[in-house]
């Protein structure tokens, strides 16, 4: 495909206009000659110039769909041809990592690494990928787009380590791991026929700003999340002396309970009483209906059950089962799903967006979401 600079200039679209707008404004932050972007200002530029969903929120191995292309995006500050980048980060897994050494490690970093991508790839519909890169050099940006792969288990090789790393290659591309921060890196290399964007950074930003706004009045973004307002998070799991655990019959395991005869397919989100204590108003009441999409834009028939309405189930409830335990999480029918699962796929509880009182969204959320939305004690 076209490199997203050519489409913008064909399109006459803003997305090269915006990039500059952003980087000329670099002397708030700094008074260097690197233009300066903050990432997440980035992915919001990419995906409203070319219409993209902006999956960042959910934090999955894409940041962008852009027509079910999974979109990695990436801003960094490059002085030579190539940087180190992170692509993944194992923190919920630095235990099980740390019994691995040497080529067993790599094997299992990449194992790690292609579950998430093979996640996402499932849960947004995504038909191929790739990596679209905003380099920042001196007074200009350097745009080009390279692979967004598996990492080629069958073919690692020249392992290295140290006491602070691991370096490998699958003769693709190059990575490394930094034991410390659980985190994987991989070497991004500028090709010669990348698209050079000159910038010139405003001297005196403070002035523009003031003369933009003056008896203006800012904006509120429409699309902020408030917390118990238009969004609230749900968690996966349980909690038992302080650790986390899936309810072995019940919730994502509601199938395999005991008593009356169980369809397969039999499964609820656990909807705990701090979510209603706190925010009463979020949820419709119980048994009453309402609408949930999915990540692909399919919409189920929702609501919440069971006493305390303590239970988000579908109706069919097997469409719920269907999405969740078999494409999200690829459980084949009568495995279980446990903590261990979850912790490798990189989430353990659900994003909720409310759009009005019958509409909302569904989505992954990272691991300890559920934590930070709301006080455990």
């Amino acid at each position: 495909m076209k490199s997203f600079a050519e489409i913008d200039i064909e399109n006459k679209g803003n997305y090269l206009k915006l990039l500059s707008a952003v980087s000329k404004l670099s002397g708030l932050f700094s008074e260097s000659a690197v233009p300066f972007i903050n990432y997440r200002v980035a992915e919001n530029i990419f995906c409203k110039s070319f219409n993209a969903a902006n999956l960042s929120r959910s934090d999955t191995a894409f940041d962008a769909n852009y027509n079910s292309m999974g979109v990695g995006l990436k801003t960094f500050t490059c002085n030579s041809n190539n940087s180190n980048e992170k692509v993944a980060e194992f923190n919920s897994l630095s235990k099980s990592l740390s019994e691995f050494k040497g080529i067993d490690l790599a094997n299992k970093l990449a194992e790690y690494r292609n579950d998430r991508i093979s996640l996402a790839t499932r849960l947004y519909n995504i038909k191929n990928s790739l990596y679209h890169i905003v380099a920042r050099k001196e007074n200009e940006l350097i745009l080009f787009e390279t692979d967004y792969g598996f990492i080629d288990i069958d073919n690692i090789n020249s392992v290295k380590e140290n006491n602070a790393s691991l370096q490998f290659e699958d003769g693709i591309n190059s990575y490394s791991f930094n034991y410390s921060k659980s985190t994987l890196f991989r070497k991004f290399i500028i090709p010669k026929k990348a698209f050079h964007l000159p910038i010139e950074i405003i001297q005196d930003p403070f002035n523009l700003l003031l003369e933009i706004f003056e008896d203006k009045s800012l904006l509120v973004a429409k699309d902020k999340l408030i917390k118990g307002i238009n969004y609230a998070i749900l968690p996966l799991y349980g909690l038992k002396n302080k650790e986390k655990f899936v309810y072995e019959k019940s919730g994502l395991n509601q199938w395999n309970a005991g008593g009356r005869k169980r369809d397969i397919g039999e499964v609820y989100i656990p909807v705990p009483i701090e979510i209603h204590k706190q925010y009463p108003n979020f949820f419709p009441k119980r048994d009453e209906k309402f609408n949930l999409e999915i990540p692909t834009g399919e919409v189920f028939n929702a609501k919440l059950c069971q006493d305390n309405s303590k239970a988000l189930m579908t109706d069919p409830n097997k469409a719920l089962s269907d999405w969740l335990l078999r494409k999200v999480l690829n459980l084949k029918e009568g495995e279980p799903a446990t903590i261990e699962k979850l912790n490798e796929l990189g989430f353990d509880s659900v994003l909720i967006t409310k759009i009005d009182d019958k509409n909302f969204r569904i989505d992954k959320a990272k691991i300890n979401s559920y934590e930070n939305f709301i006080s455990i004690e």
